[in-house]
């Protein structure tokens, strides 16, 4: 049976190059569908959840790759998402990691890595490019990572509804807030219901207050 392999990236030339890469393995693996950003694919899923893998970019609009990927782990837990990025920084591998992410690979790796990596997955494997393993296990050596990664005080927010408590702290609406991280309205009143949620407050003062109680913001 083939692997069954959905991509979200919302850079149309991008999102051709990879489906080109893939397409060397067609008698390996099926090409479901491309989503152009977080909701999207959410959105696609919810109509097709046959797939085995996701290849995810990490800044889309709307709904970023370590949100969806969140969303992911919690409603579909079996489909293994594997991080194509451009992005190497310690902060984004390791909210990727926290998010659920089962691998983490650079864009420019070779069709054969991708592939390679793919099949790893499938048998319970988390590939990872060279230069992302090394920052990994550097992040291991950080006792203020791994501390946060274990302390029940952080609420498990996300990276964008800590962006959006940081506006918050500050004084800016929610049109303010959707107009500065390019998404709509609704989606920083779902961000701001959810924010509630997880800090268990009921307002925005109680919000900003235990936020920086707990060094959040």
């Amino acid at each position: 049976m083939k692997i069954r392999i959905a991509l979200a990236e919302d850079n149309i030339l991008l999102a051709q190059t990879i489906k080109e890469k893939l397409e060397l393995f067609a008698d390996r693996i099926e090409f479901t569908f491309h989503a152009k950003n977080g909701n999207d694919l959410i959105e696609k899923l919810g109509k097709r959840n046959d797939v085995d893998v996701i290849l995810m970019d990490i800044e889309m609009p709307e709904l970023n790759g370590i949100e969806a990927t969140e969303i992911i782990r919690n409603r579909y837990s079996r489909i293994k998402v594997i991080m194509l990025t451009v992005f190497d920084d310690e902060e984004k591998i390791f909210s990727s990691i926290q998010a659920g992410a089962n691998g983490y690979l650079l864009k420019d790796e070779s069709p054969d890595k991708i592939f390679e990596s793919i099949e790893m997955i499938i048998n319970g494997g988390a590939p990872m490019s060279p230069v992302i393993a090394a920052k990994t296990l550097n992040l291991l050596r950080k006792p203020e990572m791994t501390a946060a990664a274990n302390d029940e005080n952080n609420f498990s927010l996300s990276q964008r509804e800590t962006e959006v408590l940081e506006h918050l702290s500050k004084g800016q609406d929610y049109v303010k807030i959707a107009e500065l991280l390019f998404i709509s309205p609704a989606t920083v009143r779902k961000h701001i219901e959810n924010i509630y949620k997880k800090l268990e407050v009921h307002n925005k003062v109680q919000a900003v207050q235990k936020a920086l109680k707990h060094k959040i913001i």
